[in-house]
């Protein structure tokens, strides 16, 4: 009997998919406090969770039959991953369960906020008829810009339109034919700050997203813009939005999530009256609950059975064998990919991957998937998954080509990751060291030997002397610690490139006085 711990409510129409299978034993436990959870975890082969549960590397470590962790929603931060990964336990969720509910609430919060219509439903409960307090203004012929094109940006695009709105928006990864054919205009931006009546967030929150709109954002909004979150608390610098209420740059804001959840009686927000806030309410529509219960419990269901696995975020390969020896080459892959994001400049448009060596006996579409995640997972985060990566790449119009050669050439495997933007091609080329960890050994012309993990600076520079020495100097100064250091040029005095891995962060000073460090061309902070 495969037994199934549910550790979070999940709608009856879920519960009733696992209970009808009778290969499983379905027990509902909620409200486990995490040493509860680490004693019951022992007895179970798959566990169902929610948001409030907090699977630990401890309950990891505790759970001696675990295969499957479902999770019902799209954020995974409840969750140790690279925990589970280690484990050999399949980690999934349910990326696509709310977009319709987050997508009408972020629509109701425009309409709302434009008509002033807590403020006024409040003022009549007290008895008053302020009618001319709460004049409001029409969404009609306004530009909408949305920051974010993903499931939900798109189909807010579409109510947005049928409102006789015009929506523009910024997605790094999205190509502008695609966005075009939706009707949808693709900026920068900076310059959807510029030209926005109203802006909504659609991104996940990560280190490039954190604070994306802050004081300086604010100063390239027009006078009246309109601000909505719906999304994730942090994207907005809950501060800055403050001060650009009170100082009349920002006509008002809508707000679903904060900074910190629940959000305090004491911020600052709440009490500005052209501020409307909701409790994180985005995917709370019974619909949504019984969509992601629903697709939760099939997918749990058919891991369990053997019968595929779906919107896994951490398991492409599945036969045994060839995971022994395609493991170490997927985490190449994923490392390839997060490192080419963050070095290319512009919005991808083709990304040509070639294989050489032994690696060409085995199916190399694992190594595909974990490559392409790994491009997307900076902007995308926990929507993006190994399962439905390429899927989401093409949906942004990225073109995708696999090469496949026996012919050794350099090196006994090779992995060759050529990726063309709006702007440039960036080539990446990496392999396993001896002992089987990833390197990269090429970044366009040059050879290098890389470790892609931890804080990296990347720089092109000109190959003269003292370059080592002040980079040495400045970051010691700024007490950054160099592990390692790698070269590579084109041939004495021409262009070179240097990367170091650092032992921390680099602060945007430290990344400034780099830059004008004589013979610096460029500088590039990567993170994996």
């Amino acid at each position: 009997m495969i037994k199934i711990l549910v550790s979070d409510a999940l709608s009856e129409e879920g519960l009733k998919i696992l209970k009808e299978a009778k290969e499983f034993q379905v027990d509902t436990k909620t409200d486990l406090k995490p040493d509860a959870l680490k004693e019951a975890i022992k007895d179970y082969d798959a566990l169902i969770v929610r948001s409030a549960t907090k699977v630990t590397k401890d309950v990891i470590a505790a759970a001696a039959k675990l295969k499957v962790i479902g999770r019902a929603g799209v954020g995974l931060d409840n969750v140790d991953l690279e925990a589970a990964t280690q484990k050999g336990i399949i980690v999934m969720n349910t990326p696509g369960g709310n977009t319709i509910s987050t997508a009408e609430h972020t629509m109701s919060m425009i309409l709302a906020l434009s008509r002033n219509i807590p403020q006024a439903a409040a003022s009549t409960r007290k008895g008053e008829w302020k009618r001319s307090k709460f004049m409001g203004v029409e969404v009609y012929g306004k530009v909408l810009g949305i920051v974010g094109l993903g499931r939900i940006g798109k189909e807010l695009a579409k109510r947005a339109m049928s409102f006789g709105m015009r929506v523009a928006a910024y997605d790094p990864f999205l190509s502008r034919e695609v966005a075009e054919g939706l009707g949808i205009e693709v900026l920068e931006l900076k310059e959807l700050f510029a030209r926005a009546d109203y802006i909504s967030v659609h991104t996940p929150l990560t280190e490039e997203t954190k604070h994306l709109i802050s004081t300086k954002a604010f100063g390239l909004m027009k006078n009246g813009v309109r601000v909505i979150n719906c999304a994730r608390g942090g994207i907005i610098d809950e501060a800055a939005l403050a001060s650009a209420i009170k100082e009349g740059k920002v006509a008002g804001a809508a707000l679903d999530v904060f900074e910190q959840e629940p959000v305090s009686p004491e911020n600052e927000l709440l009490r500005l009256d052209n501020v409307i806030t909701t409790p994180h309410l985005g995917a709370s529509t019974e619909e949504a609950q019984v969509n992601v219960a629903i697709e939760v419990s099939e997918i749990v269901r058919d891991a369990l059975l053997g019968r595929g696995i779906r919107n896994a975020a951490n398991y492409p390969c599945l036969e045994q064998e060839v995971c022994k020896f395609l493991d170490p080459y997927i985490n190449l892959c994923d490392n390839l990919g997060k490192f080419c994001a963050q070095l290319a400049e512009g919005r991808f448009q083709e990304l040509n991957i070639s294989y050489s060596g032994e690696l060409t006996r085995y199916e190399v579409s694992p190594l595909t998937m974990a490559l392409v995640k790994g491009l997307l997972t900076p902007i995308l985060k926990e929507s993006v998954n190994f399962i439905n990566a390429v899927s989401l790449a093409r949906e942004r119009g990225i073109n995708i080509k696999e090469i496949k050669s026996a012919r050794e050439e350099e090196f006994v495997n090779l992995i060759q990751l050529e990726i063309k933007t709006d702007k440039e091609t960036r080539k990446i080329g990496g392999t396993l060291s001896p002992n089987k960890q990833p390197r990269i050994v090429k970044v366009d012309a040059y050879y290098v030997e890389v470790s892609p993990a931890g804080n990296m600076i990347v720089i092109q520079n000109w190959d003269k002397p003292g370059i080592i020495g002040n980079l040495g100097t400045l970051l010691g100064g700024q007490n950054i610690n160099i592990a390692a250091m790698t070269f590579g040029r084109e041939k004495p005095g021409g262009k070179a490139i240097t990367v170091l891995n650092v032992d921390s962060p680099v602060s945007g000073e430290a990344l400034d006085k780099i830059k004008k460090i004589e013979n610096i061309l460029s500088v590039k902070l990567i993170n994996i």
